[in-house]
């Protein structure tokens, strides 16, 4: 016998089964609507006619709902929805076939609706009290198990539902002993069995009665995906006390949805620290933006540029044109975005930002509608080093780049800022300033008339970025450190290359559509500034050792430029709310397009003749809140 072209199985038996069940619902279900006068049916022998009947329908009517695919071990509200229509079309067929037999004359129709539920009561019944015996049996091997870590579940939503569901298979390195709720507003229940015992205040006191009752979790797991990080901090602030390690789960659309499923843990990552809780975005917009349309992006094998790529990929452009000067870094850029974009077409080109007659052509050349201006040098002490390089870079090379784009006819520029350029005091923060004030300038020049529009985004550190704090801790860790940190004070806003990325496209839609936001900075609201040295503790923690006894903290002093905060807006540019959470934009500062081109000019050939000295003062003139700091002697000369 075969089902479904299965050999002689389980199935079978099951299928055997639901006939039996239907033929007894049948004759239950009569036995509730006349009591005792069923013996009459029987005597006659309609009752067994009937019962053959009702049972040779639903033979094939279960067959055709493929209730036999499934596992009575993994019943769920599917299986369930599927008896219940296989239950719904016997009824229904056998209702009609007796109606055109004896017109129901002697059957009571009540009969009928009464027989639908007990049809369905004796069909999933028995599977959904297999899957509770074998659940008991699992979790009773689980308990027994050896080597299972016991761990306390910090959320209490779908993520932690698929986590428990998932422990319980035979493969799992864990078993739940305990959930925390966030708000605590679900503390008293449970899932699948497991406690909601308190809320995240509530911690130590939920991990001593743990212990107390010898079921002391070791490890803490975030379910919570939109947890921010200032939660997280104070959670592994708590799990160190405790002496926990703390842990997350990949992120629900990463879990599939099968009890047998090893979920791996990973442990809490810098970002997890430092993220914030996400705000929506206009994806519409932002999609009616870049969707059919030629995108250029300069600076496209870097940090920025190259995550800005592979976001505007997903938003489908018509063609999309990398311009970078490294070699290296657009190789890289273009084989990716071969594998995962194919169907996009793109243009990998070398060039440089500073050269006006290469940047020109490819703007003549090829038509973009939109241009991401993302290069950048953007170390400070470097910048510092050499300063007539990274003005002629960031300042010279965004004129070159937003003139090319006025004279192309581009209908969006977005220059890419940094909160550096807020009372700088480094010349990498004063020539993006001067690049903020040219974009600035121009965007107002054209008016309500309509042109080229120039948006400005400033964001602050980026986690990841080349010459970010994290990857130097990380390597410093890696070697065993010490970890330095240059001042105990010094703070610093933070935010991930993903959250910078989407704040400039959603910056860049936001500003084409409304013509009164002209000559405004957009700025992401970065919550609160993170102290450095709070952030190599946590590192170090992170890495499983002690601060201070493990892995040392050296304190180096400041380098030149730098400074111990950082802000992302001027006193002459109070912060105006936008449309979009999140993001506010800065009022600008007026200047004069024609004067600061005129400005520039002299500053590009200062830059050219590497004359620092006088180009320093340029800069300074062109930036007066620019205060110059102690210049160590070996620039000198």
């Amino acid at each position: 016998m075969k089902l479904h072209g299965s050999p002689l199985t389980r199935a079978h038996v099951a299928f055997v089964h639901d006939i039996v069940m239907a033929a007894l619902s049948f004759v239950l279900s009569l036995y509730l609507r006349l009591g005792g006068e069923v013996a009459g049916w029987w005597s006659g022998g309609e009752l067994g006619l009937a019962t053959l009947l009702f049972a040779g329908i639903a033979a094939p009517v279960f067959i055709s709902q493929r209730l036999y695919r499934g596992v009575w071990r993994y019943a769920s509200v599917s299986d369930m929805l599927a008896l219940a229509r296989a239950a719904t079309l016997t009824v229904l067929i056998f209702t009609a076939f007796l109606f055109l037999v004896t017109r129901l004359q002697s059957l009571p129709r009540s009969q009928l609706i009464i027989n639908w539920f007990v049809l369905i009561a004796l069909l999933g019944g028995p599977r959904f009290l297999y899957r509770l015996f074998k659940d008991h049996r699992q979790q009773t091997k689980i308990a027994r198990a050896s080597g299972r870590i016991p761990v306390l579940l910090v959320g209490a939503g779908d993520e932690a539902d698929l986590f428990i569901r998932a422990a319980r298979s035979q493969q799992s390195d864990y078993v739940a002993v305990g959930l925390i709720s966030e708000r605590g507003a679900r503390v008293g229940r449970h899932i699948h069995g497991v406690d909601v015992l308190g809320s995240v205040d509530q911690l130590e006191q939920v991990v001593a009665a743990l212990q107390a009752k010898g079921a002391a979790p070791q490890r803490l797991i975030i379910t919570d995906h939109n947890m921010d990080g200032g939660a997280v901090r104070q959670l592994l602030d708590c799990a160190d006390r405790l002496g926990l390690s703390l842990s997350r789960i990949p992120r629900l659309t990463d879990l599939k949805d099968g009890v047998s499923d090893r979920i791996e843990v990973r442990p809490i990552a810098v970002e997890d620290l430092l993220g914030r809780p996400q705000n929506v975005l206009d994806r519409e917009m932002m999609e009616r933006l870049i969707g059919g349309r030629r995108v250029l992006v300069t600076g496209a094998g870097g940090s920025i540029g190259s995550e800005l790529v592979r976001q505007i990929c997903a938003l489908k452009p018509a063609h999309l044109i990398l311009y970078e000067a490294c070699e290296f870094n657009l190789y890289t850029i273009d084989m990716e975005l071969s594998q995962r974009f194919p169907e996009i077409e793109r243009l990998p080109l070398l060039g440089d930002v500073r050269d006006h007659a290469r940047v020109n052509a490819v703007m003549t050349q090829h038509r973009p509608e939109l241009v991401f201006h993302a290069a950048a040098l953007k170390h400070v002490p470097m910048v510092e080093y050499n300063p007539d390089e990274g003005v002629l870079t960031n300042a010279i090379g965004t004129r070159i780049v937003a003139d090319a784009c006025r004279d192309a006819q581009v209908a969006l520029m977005v220059q890419i800022s940094t909160d550096k350029a807020v009372n700088p005091t480094n010349v990498m923060g004063a020539s993006k300033r001067v690049a903020e004030m040219y974009a600035q300038a121009l965007d107002l020049a054209e008016g309500p008339r309509g042109g080229t529009r120039y948006v400005t985004v400033r964001f602050g550190n980026v986690l990841g970025s080349t010459g970010s704090v994290v990857p130097l801790f990380q390597r410093q860790l890696a070697g065993g450190g010490p970890l330095t940190v240059t001042h105990p004070e010094m703070t610093r806003y933070f935010m991930t290359v993903r959250e910078a990325v989407e704040l400039v496209l959603q910056a860049a839609a936001f500003g084409t559509t409304d013509g009164q936001e002209r000559g405004r900075i957009f700025v992401l609201d970065m919550g609160e500034p993170v102290r450095i040295v709070d952030l190599a503790r946590q590192m170090i923690r992170l890495a499983g050792r002690i601060p201070d006894k493990d892995v040392k903290i050296v304190f180096t002093g400041l380098r030149p430029g730098e400074k111990l905060f950082e802000e992302i807006f001027h006193g002459a540019e109070p912060p105006v709310p936008t449309e979009r959470p999140g993001i506010l934009s800065a009022s600008p500062r007026a200047a004069d397009a024609q004067a600061l081109g005129l400005a520039l000019d002299e500053l590009a050939t200062l830059c050219r003749q590497h004359d620092r000295d006088q180009v320093l003062r340029r800069l300074q003139a062109l930036v007066p809140e620019y205060v110059r700091g102690d210049t160590p002697s070996s620039l000198a000369g």
